[in-house]
């Protein structure tokens, strides 16, 4: 496995810390605060920094079409709160 700041793009187009961040919102975190801790532990970004990225690859067709359960998953999340406001 390839560090994830390693900015080669693989077959989707996507670099290491892109695919690393839709991995981490494919997973289930147990409780307040760990999917933070891996955030920075694994990819070493602020948790807002790591919300600015997410949400850039959302928009991003190549996201959608690494991981679409996820980043549709996400899309309507997004939307919804969207609405709310």
């Amino acid at each position: 496995m390839t560090d994830a700041s390693d900015p080669r793009p693989g077959e989707d187009g996507l670099g290491e810390r892109e695919r690393a961040v839709l991995a981490l919102e494919r997973r289930s975190w147990p409780g307040p605060g760990a999917k933070e801790r891996a955030v920075r532990e694994r990819l070493g970004l602020s948790p807002t920094r790591y919300y600015q990225l997410l949400n850039a690859l959302l928009d991003d067709p190549r996201a959608l079409v690494h991981d679409p359960v996820t980043v549709n998953r996400l899309r309507r999340v997004r939307a919804e709160k969207e609405q709310r406001r």
